[in-house]
């Protein structure tokens, strides 16, 4: 018997993507649905390539935990009302379609994604665990011995190791290291100045992770351009890319399903024609109605 494909979805990203990529579409009652129809819609669509086991992270808050350890960390703050005001709607969606969403509230959507993939990589029953996002910190999570694989959907490309050592230039476990010298804008972790993207992969691909690169620049075996600023850079902002480090590290204990089975697409809810009633979208319902006959 075939083993498990396991499809973990970044649903912030998905809600955040249609929101910018598909027409407004607002409802009689006066609300915009068009990124929660879309999303939907590719969920679906997700079910109709083939995939029997999937679950939709999202962060509807923007805050979690990390905002308490750095004051510049991302916040909510320049999100479109409109948009922001989707995400209780998706979640509500989503669930009556039949999909389980884990919602979460002092982690963060990336969390979860993490947290789950390493629970379904550890079932034997599963042989392989998709994580669809291109967020740069769910690369940590990518494993080959254990099936995990990151899966940028827009793009169609599929990272395993070899993947992410080619895009990054680092190993999986340095890729928080890695966003912790160079920075991440999108997450609002600054980086060390100075450090690029290939003088922190040069320098990680042999030490690895912070704590083992040498103070003194002259004990550096590779060849980095501007080694001795950079180390001096280094030194004086340890504790900073320390904690930029801790804030790009995914929290693998962030509370997501139990066990791989509650990801099983079986149908969605009875009130799912109702909710699509007032998405004016009631072809996605039939859609889904149809995924369902077929499972039978």
């Amino acid at each position: 018997m075939a083993g498990i494909d396991v499809h973990l979805v970044d649903g912030t990203y998905e809600l955040f993507r249609h929101h910018f990529a598909v027409p407004s579409h607002v409802t009689a009652e006066g609300v915009e649905v068009a990124a929660t129809r879309g999303v939907l819609g590719s969920m679906l669509r997700l079910l109709k390539e083939g995939a029997t086991h999937v679950g939709v992270a999202t962060d509807k808050v923007i805050e979690s935990f990390r905002n308490d350890l750095f004051d510049g960390y991302k916040t909510g703050e320049g999100t479109p009302p409109e948009l922001f005001a989707q995400f209780p709607l998706l979640e509500a969606t989503l669930e009556a379609a039949g999909f389980m969403v884990m919602a979460m509230v002092r982690h963060e959507a990336d969390d979860a994604m993490g947290a789950a993939a390493v629970l379904a990589a550890a079932d034997p029953r599963v042989a392989r665990v998709l994580v669809c996002t291109p967020d740069k910190d769910l690369a940590q999570v990518v494993d080959d011995a254990a099936g995990i694989v990151q899966v940028d959907r827009r793009r169609e490309i599929t990272y395993d190791r070899a993947a992410v050592v080619e895009k990054f230039g680092v190993q999986p476990g340095s890729i928080p290291d890695w966003l912790a010298l160079v920075g991440d804008t999108a997450d609002g972790i600054p980086g060390l100045s100075g450090w690029g993207a290939k003088s922190s992969a040069t320098i990680l691909a042999r030490y690895g992770h912070l704590e083992a690169i040498p103070d003194d620049p002259a004990e550096w075996d590779v060849a980095v351009r501007g080694a001795t600023k950079l180390a001096g850079t280094l030194a004086a902002g340890r504790e900073e890319a320390l904690l930029y480090r801790l804030l790009a590290t995914l929290d693998l204990n962030a509370p997501v399903m139990d066990d791989v089975e509650d990801l099983r697409w079986t149908g969605p809810a009875d009130h799912l024609e109702d909710v699509c009633s007032h998405l004016d979208a009631p072809r996605l319902a039939e859609m889904a109605r149809r995924l369902a006959d077929d499972l039978d």
